[in-house]
């Protein structure tokens, strides 16, 4: 099951610069995660400074 980014994303990039099958890109608002491509290991949750990927 992929991760998502909640509303607690501050848009800092951590997780994308992070992420290792570069799932995460810069939204409007907020950084998102391409379901497709995450391979659900959880390195994004890991490095974000408030916690915003979740599973989903």
């Amino acid at each position: 099951m992929a991760y998502v980014i909640s509303d607690d994303c501050v848009a800092c990039g951590a997780c994308a610069s992070e992420c290792p099958s570069g799932s995460i890109s810069e939204g409007d608002d907020k950084y998102v995660i391409d379901a497709n491509t995450c391979t659900d290991c959880g390195t994004c949750a890991e490095v974000c400074p408030t916690g915003a990927p979740q599973q989903a």
